[in-house]
């Protein structure tokens, strides 16, 4: 069963109520989880793990960006130490994501003139200095909360 969306116009697979009876996957969706809960029919395990790396690497980005342009840089030089410190992000979120940070005031921009083509160079700005280190902080908090949570007794 598929939807269609109305502002897409692209088919995307139908959310139905998970029951065991008439569940199309042969292990509980995949996933071991229990009838009430919701999944995306057609979608494997493997389909749900991308799709929850990508959530749980949506915020990351920002953080890593705001961290690494502590350090003068320009685009593309910052997808390349991006993914040498293990953080992949693609161009296309990338770019829109620098222009967000810079409308917001977390980064300001010159432009680099001194060679042939011209490139804009991000910085983070005193702002964006101190949402970084707000959003560090809640990280490590939100990692020992999740530490707490997964080395108890899984009862």
């Amino acid at each position: 069963s598929r939807t269609r969306s109305a502002r897409s116009g692209r088919s995307t697979p139908a959310i139905l109520p998970h029951d065991e009876r008439t569940c199309p996957c042969t292990t509980m969706c995949d996933l071991d989880i229990p009838c009430d809960t919701q999944y995306r029919v057609g979608m494997t395990w493997d389909d749900h793990l991308r799709t929850h790396l990508q959530e749980l690497r949506r915020g990351t980005v920002v953080v890593a960006s705001l961290a690494a342009l502590r350090r003068p840089g320009y685009g593309y030089g910052l997808l390349q130490t991006l993914a040498d410190a293990g953080v992949a992000v693609d161009a296309n979120t990338l770019y829109p994501l620098l222009r967000r940070l810079e409308d917001q005031g977390l980064l300001t921009s010159d432009w680099d003139t001194t060679e042939a083509r011209p490139r804009k160079v991000y910085r983070t700005s005193r702002d964006g200095e101190r949402m970084l280190a707000a959003l560090v902080d809640d990280l490590a908090a939100v990692r020992t909360s999740l530490e707490t949570l997964t080395e108890g007794d899984p009862a």
